[in-house]
């Protein structure tokens, strides 16, 4: 059973999510917060799977909350806005976030945004990989840094080509194409990625191959699909 809880100031969208998702079979609405702190503590006590996290809430924004449940716990976040801003997105995912959705998706889609989030995956809308990649544009350049270079001298050129595709928004299948190895392998180069660069998931993954140098805006996430699908 995937362990939810809901963090939003919001006493619809709080109440809507947990209806949507206490019909699952496969999913329990674990606790309620109505602001970032209420959400850190909740977190520890109650340890969800995932947390559904809104980005603006009084006193500790969303943002912050992210941050602190992914650097005391083990739980995943799903960040849940109706503000699709650039600067979200990508601060959402350098405080840990695993997935980015704008609250007029489908209630089936959250439902399997959470499951995808749960079982360890990233997932973001193709409208937010390209807001993400536009947005590390625009942001000045603080040089490559030296301990981002020694960590990506510690993947195998195999491994590099793996980030590689990861940044372009490969899933697990595509990147076995581009690859020419089995879907098997293709997991397994990816976990290999994931753990010598200690991150997360592939939504850092994404990150890190861009202010690593590895990838320059431009060449990266380019899919326009128009369904929300998980980076893996």
């Amino acid at each position: 059973m995937i362990r939810v809880l809901i963090a939003d100031d919001q006493d619809l969208f709080r109440a809507g999510f947990a209806m949507i998702l206490g019909v699952q079979p496969d999913i329990t609405v674990v606790g309620e917060a109505a602001d970032g702190a209420s959400a850190v503590e909740a977190a520890g006590r109650l340890q969800p799977d995932v947390v559904l996290m809104d980005v603006q809430m009084p006193g500790m924004d969303g943002l912050e909350a992210t941050a602190r449940i992914c650097a005391t716990t083990g739980a995943r976040v799903l960040v849940l806005t109706m503000f699709d801003l650039d600067d979200y997105v990508y601060d959402a995912l350098r405080a840990g976030a695993s997935g980015f959705l704008l609250k007029d998706i489908r209630r089936q889609e959250l439902a399997e945004a959470v499951r995808v989030v749960a079982a360890g995956e990233a997932l973001l809308a193709p409208t937010v990989t390209r807001r993400l990649v536009e947005t590390l544009v625009r942001r000045p350049s603080t040089g490559v840094t030296p301990r981002l270079t020694a960590m990506l001298a510690r993947l195998t050129d195999r491994e590099t080509q793996t980030l590689r595709l990861l940044a372009r928004g490969l899933s697990n299948v595509e990147l076995a194409g581009e690859l020419v190895v089995s879907e098997n392998t293709a997991k397994t180069h990816v976990s290999r990625v994931l753990t010598k660069l200690d991150l997360r998931d592939r939504a850092q993954a994404v990150v890190f191959a861009y202010e690593s140098g590895l990838v320059v805006p431009g060449e990266g996430l380019a899919d326009g699909g128009q369904e929300h699908r998980p980076l893996g």
